[in-house]
């Protein structure tokens, strides 16, 4: 602090280190002082004579945003003795206590209410006469004080979803889930920095800053901010998203495997995310904020566009184009959930607890693409005509699905009603560990009971009439599991028809990409006679988010289903039948028709999703590692396709080792041939860390390996 000679002020101690440290922000940064709303810091203040505060009172005032106001709780004054004179509405007032006053050091506790507003504020001090700038903090939620609307009792919880910055994201489908490593990194260099500026350019602040910053108390209205931030579809947000193959100015959604580097790059929106992309850097963001914090996925997730909780989907009869649904079931898709109460709901706490957002851009929300937060509370319940976006979210987990197969001239018909094919093995981190935990119970009643049925007609009575009414009514039946094997019949009339043809998939080995790919289709039937079936087979290369790349193979057989017997129906997809086009694919959607031939209005159908398991990455780092001591990777990958690997590059990543990515031009690979690189990496953050790589070639789109990594002194 530069003062006049004649000032009373010799500069001040913001004891940065002691504070971030008690404050949990040190992981941050100890140079900066950065502390939590609710708890209060210390800063010592160096007067040039003894501390009198009958003769010289002393005034602190907190300020944030350009227009700061008592009566918006976005400025507070504060003294020593407390006789400032405020405005009778002022809110999030200031404390300030005297914690020791000796030789013309004064220690003060200033204590930042917990529902003041998030920001960099400005202390100025007044003694007497002298005025003077006395720092810039920054005031985080603080989900360890009772008093804050994020207040989380559990510490092992708060030490997962605030302070961890190593995280693991599933994708993959619900029988074959994928777990891939995300650093998060919300402690890295600029953080705190880059995370208000992103509240600074959103478009309510643009509109009314002085409104917006004011509301940075709320942590429900902060998640919504986030949420629409962080997609650049209309407020120039830091991801942009992208679901075709065309990315050109940037990467492919793949190619990412943490936060920072997306976050560090500037104010121009990166190219290119999708919804795991989306979800891993809106929890860093939350996470520095001090919202506690953590990724979901929903393995068969819907998107219900015209919002009435029912999926229609189309398959084509051999040979038959069909438009692309409106309404579609993605094999998963990625959000977060943000740990708040929700007293804008009620006052009893029922919808406190987690809260979904996503800020993957599907669908507008009051005129913004945003979404929540939703209380998985009412989620669970269906209780649909609460904020924020709860129709939406429930048909994401709930939805019921109708299967149509459409004829050449147009004509369709139901052969499959289905309420259990969406929102499987909805799955996150656990606490403490890289194992997953299934929570789709805090979403969805059991599938099939009376009370989930229940639930699901509530939630249908809370949507408006006109939007039942636009939608043309709800419709939906149970039926049993049409993915992965399931099957069911539409029956035309009447009571005289065959017994329904069961049908399911059985892997003969794990399909792991640069292999053919080998299943079996098993049927069997209740008939009493021999049934002559047509069995038509699809193989689609397709998009996580249910968009076709290619038909990759189809055929017909016909087959002779014995009464009493297993029909198996070998169903193999050759490596050259599919290698040009799943590098543009997530996954390979089987898909087969069986009809009866001697009654054909009788058609069954069976449906799986293979996922390609990528090859293996190896990382090796020889012994202990040491902070700020250069050590070694050994990062080792092996061809495993019968073809010769171009472009070939690896990147290699982690917070806390390496600052910033670090690429690797690997030449041409022949098959059976391995790539081995040296990576030097200088630690410079202690504890558990994640050292990550990623190839990318002509072929394999971005496989991932990793590697823990323990940082010691």
């Amino acid at each position: 602090m530069t003062t006049e000679s004649r000032s009373m002020f010799n500069g001040v101690d913001l004891h940065c280190k002691t504070n971030n440290t008690e404050h949990r922000t040190n992981e941050i940064s100890v140079e900066r002082l950065i502390v939590r709303r609710g708890q209060p810091f210390v800063l010592t203040l160096k007067l040039s004579q003894s501390f009198n505060h009958d003769l010289h009172p002393l005034t602190i005032t907190a300020e944030t945003g350009k227009h700061p106001s008592e009566e918006r709780g976005t400025k507070s004054s504060f003294g020593v003795p407390d006789n400032v004179r405020r405005s009778s509405s002022a809110k999030a007032v200031w404390k300030m206590e005297i914690h020791n006053s000796s030789m013309g050091n004064l220690t003060l506790n200033i204590t930042p209410p917990a529902e003041t507003p998030i920001g960099e504020y400005r202390l100025t001090v007044k003694h007497s006469d002298d005025e003077a700038l006395l720092a810039t903090p920054a005031v985080l939620f603080n989900p360890w004080c009772p008093d804050d609307w994020v207040f989380l009792p559990d510490e092992a919880e708060r030490q997962e979803y605030v302070m961890n910055e190593q995280g693991m994201i599933y994708k993959g489908n619900g029988n074959h889930p994928i777990s891939t490593n995300w650093d998060y990194g919300q402690f890295e260099d600029n953080m705190v920095e880059i995370c208000l500026k992103i509240l600074d350019k959103n478009l309510k602040h643009l509109k009314d800053p002085a409104d917006d910053v004011s509301a940075r108390c709320n942590p429900i209205y902060v998640g919504r901010v986030v949420s629409a931030m962080i997609n650049s579809q209309d407020d120039n947000g830091v991801v942009t998203g992208r679901w075709s193959n065309q990315y050109g100015g940037g990467v492919p959604p793949t190619h990412w495997s943490g936060s920072h580097d997306i976050l560090n790059s500037g104010c121009q929106p990166v190219k290119y995310g999708q919804c795991w992309v989306f979800a891993g850097v809106m929890c860093s963001v939350m996470r520095l904020l001090g919202i506690p914090c953590r990724v979901v996925t929903n393995f068969h997730s819907a998107h219900d566009s015209n919002r009435n909780l029912t999926i229609d989907v189309n398959h084509p009869d051999y040979g038959v184009n069909v438009r692309p649904d409106k309404d579609s079931i993605w094999n998963y898709h990625v959000w977060v959930e943000a740990w708040m109460r929700r007293p804008d709901l009620t006052d009893n706490g029922k919808y406190d607890g987690w809260q979904v957002l996503d800020p993957t851009p599907q669908e507008l929300s009051d005129g913004v693409y945003c979404c929540g937060p939703a209380p998985v509370k009412a989620i669970l319940n269906g209780d649909t005509h609460l904020k924020y976006d709860i129709p939406f979210v429930f048909a994401e987990v709930n939805a019921d699905c109708i299967d149509w197969l459409v004829r050449a001239d147009g004509s369709k018909q139901k052969i499959f009603s289905d309420s259990k094919r969406v929102g499987q093995n909805i799955s996150t981190k656990s606490v403490g560990s890289n194992k997953r935990v299934i929570i789709t119970d805090s979403y969805k009643h059991r599938e099939g009971t009376t009370k989930e049925r229940s639930v699901f007609k509530s939630a249908v009575t809370g949507l408006t009439i006109e939007e039942t009414e636009e939608n043309g009514g709800i419709e939906g039946t149970g039926g049993a599991n049409g993915n992965g094997g399931g099957t069911n019949e539409e029956t035309p009339g009447g009571n005289l028809h065959p017994p329904k043809v069961f049908m399911r998939f059985a892997e003969v080995s794990a399909p792991v990409n640069g292999q053919d790919v080998h299943l079996n289709l098993v049927l069997n039937s209740r008939s009493k006679v021999s049934r002559s079936l047509a069995i038509a087979t699809s193989v689609l290369g397709m998009t996580y988010y249910s968009s076709p790349v290619a038909s990759i193979k189809t055929e017909v057989k016909l087959e002779t289903l014995l009464p009493g017997k297993d029909l198996i129906v070998p169903i193999v997809v050759p490596f050259s039948a599919y290698n040009k086009y799943m590098k543009h694919s997530d996954s390979m959607k089987v898909s087969v028709i069986v009809t009866d031939k001697e009654k054909p209005i009788y058609s069954y159908l069976a449906e799986d999703d293979v996922v390609l398991l990528d090859p293996p990455i190896s990382i090796k780092v020889d012994g202990p590692v040491i902070v700020y001591r250069e050590t070694t990777a050994e990062v080792l990958f092996m061809n495993p396709a019968q073809e010769t690997l171009k472009d070939c590059v690896i990147t290699i990543s982690g917070s806390g080792l390496l600052r910033g990515e670090i690429e690797f031009r690997i030449p041409n690979l022949p098959p059976n041939r391995r790539a081995l690189v040296n990576v030097p990496f200088t630690p410079y953050r202690l504890g558990p860390r994640t050292l990550m790589a990623d190839f990318d070639c002509s072929f394999f789109r971005n496989a991932k390996g990793s590697a823990s990594v323990y940082v010691q002194m």
